[in-house]
């Protein structure tokens, strides 16, 4: 009985310590550079060498897979700053793209241009002959209000709305006027910054002017 549990134990112990080289072998051994630059190989790795990259090693010492440094802060910003410049061109190319679906050459965007500042112009001018109109009719009945105050009547209530109402309707008018006349200045910048994109996508020169009063068709 004793013989029995000897031969049992010893085959125990075997079997434990085959065990534990086989755990330590999966376990593997790191190769990595410590803090006085020498080269250490160990089973473990401290936190700070994992940050200047290491090797992983199999039992037989070859390595299986190399971790290269942690980038340092310079790289980590160059390597931002590269992937907003290729997002910039990214959208700068889909930008393009919708440009020359519009337009394929400079001159014709040119001409939309003036066409469409050629329309608001269009809508400012005759905002202004509403004014004159709408003048007229308030110089008419301040006149007319005028002429009563100076022969002592009481000027109507009526009369007074519609000198209001007149005196409004102007001011409105100047205000669609003051935001047509930025929208003409936003929409010649917006045009112009284009036609620029154009010639320099397209590699052709614009022949007409800018300036609508100086071109012919």
């Amino acid at each position: 009985m004793h013989k029995r549990l000897t031969v049992f134990s010893a085959t125990a112990s075997a079997l434990l310590l085959t065990l534990g080289i086989t755990t330590q072998a999966e376990a593997g051994m790191y190769r990595y550079t410590d803090e006085q630059g020498q080269l250490v190989i160990s089973n473990t790795i401290p936190q700070q060498a994992t940050k200047r990259g290491y090797d992983i090693l199999n039992s037989n010492g070859r390595v299986t897979e190399t971790i290269p440094p942690a980038p340092t802060e310079a790289e980590i910003a160059a390597r931002e700053a590269e992937k907003q410049r290729q997002h910039e061109l990214t959208l700068q190319r889909e930008k393009d793209a919708r440009l020359l679906k519009r337009f394929s050459h400079p001159d014709q965007a040119i001409k939309a241009m003036h066409r469409k500042l050629g329309e608001l112009q269009g809508l400012i001018q005759l905002k202004r002959g509403n004014i004159s109109v709408i003048s007229s009719q308030l110089d008419s009945e301040q006149s007319r209000a005028a002429d009563m105050e100076r022969n002592g009547q009481k000027i109507p209530d009526a009369t007074l709305s519609k000198i209001y109402r007149l005196e409004s309707q102007i001011r409105d008018i100047e205000r669609e006027i003051a935001w047509q006349a930025q929208e003409i200045d936003s929409l010649k910048q917006a045009f112009e910054k284009d036609i620029k994109r154009l010639e320099k996508v397209t590699g052709e020169t614009r022949t007409l002017s800018l300036d609508a009063t100086k071109t012919t068709d």
